[in-house]
């Protein structure tokens, strides 16, 4: 690992910051205590509610841990596709007997006042998902020394994380779970994800700066294949969702080994960016018709993925998973950090052993 990301965790493990209260503070603490590195994830909340979540994670853990922030969306270009999608929900929101959400909530995700207080006070890393910050900010992010990360999902948006003054590019291939952290929402490029492995390889050969690698990744043998091929760690979200400390509800942790889900896919449905999740019956019915429009179709379905949780559905939730969901453990953060370490060892030994006969 390289000396930065050593001085910030033990191992070569990173906890993905997951959105909508799974990364909550017990969880990115347990991580951290363990020699990982835990993320808090800021998407969707306040700026004070990011800071009263740092303040409780700091009264949890003295070791290093990371904020995520997501950047500031461009204007919709197409308005009416939302009222479109609106009348296309009115069913769900009569069959949970729950109004459909307000679009109109903005873009940017309160950016500013969530990077006032990471510079005032700062969190000894920062990452950055669906887009790039300016050298500006990832200059005065160094300037207090935070270490800073970009999450990519091509060789050209980590050039660009490079040259923008990033420390380290998060590398998400096409297997992750939840939301593709791409920097331009195209439709025209749905389905046109590269696989973590043949990315990590291609961003190599492209950047100088430490990788992260993410997607799908559930064991310590997959987190040396990922650093074999030119990571200096990994970073695990669904492997972490299933934890106790996790802040994902018991229906979204059951389902993930539940035999009735036994795929995941790229979705619009609920949020209008593409995220993958498991193949439920409202990822089936509505993704279809689910425009480009991101956060508004969030917030616009936010209200009926919160009614579907209270009433038990899982057919109706956001069910976030990365494609090696069914290889979940129920484990505590903490044990699971050192697990996954020990195999990680395990898979280096194997290796090594295997080389010199």
């Amino acid at each position: 690992m390289s000396s930065a990301l050593t001085d910030l965790c033990r191992y070569p493990i990173v906890q993905a910051p997951m959105a909508g209260g799974t990364s909550c503070p017990q969880l990115v603490a347990a991580v951290s205590e363990a020699g990982g590195l835990g993320f808090l994830a800021a998407g969707y909340k306040t700026a004070d509610g990011m800071y009263n979540e740092i303040k409780e994670l700091r009264g949890l853990t003295a070791q290093p841990f990371g904020v995520n922030l997501f950047m500031p969306q461009p204007a919709l270009a197409d308005p009416s596709a939302v009222e479109v999608y609106r009348h296309q929900l009115a069913g769900e929101a009569a069959w949970y007997e729950t109004p459909l959400g307000d679009t109109d909530s903005g873009g940017d995700d309160n950016y500013d006042a969530k990077l006032a207080i990471l510079l005032e006070d700062p969190v000894p890393a920062v990452s950055f998902t669906f887009g790039c910050p300016t050298r500006d900010i990832l200059d005065a992010f160094a300037g207090v020394g935070t270490y800073t990360v970009v999450t990519v999902t091509t060789p050209e948006e980590a050039q660009a994380a490079q040259w923008a003054g990033a420390d380290a590019v998060c590398v998400q291939g096409v297997e992750a779970g939840g939301h593709q952290s791409t920097h331009r929402d195209d439709p025209q490029t749905d389905g046109t994800g590269i696989g973590l492995l043949s990315l990590v390889s291609q961003v190599r050969e492209t950047v100088q700066i430490p990788i992260v690698a993410t997607g799908g990744l559930m064991r310590g043998s997959q987190i040396a294949a990922v650093i074999a091929a030119g990571a200096e760690a990994a970073q695990l979200g669904t492997a972490f969702l299933a934890c106790p400390e996790s802040g994902a509800s018991l229906l979204h942790k059951q389902a993930l080994t539940n035999p009735l889900f036994v795929r995941t896919a790229l979705t619009r449905a609920f949020s209008g960016r593409p995220a993958r999740g498991l193949v439920n019956r409202f990822m089936r019915e509505h993704g279809p018709y689910a425009p480009a429009a991101y956060p508004q179709v969030h917030y616009l379905t936010a209200g009926l993925r919160r009614a579907a949780a209270k009433a038990g559905d899982a057919q109706g939730m956001a069910l976030w998973a990365g494609q090696g969901h069914r290889m979940a453990r129920e484990l505590p953060a903490g044990r699971l950090v050192r697990l996954l370490a020990e195999e990680l060892d395990a898979a280096r030994t194997a290796v090594s052993t295997g080389s010199t006969q």
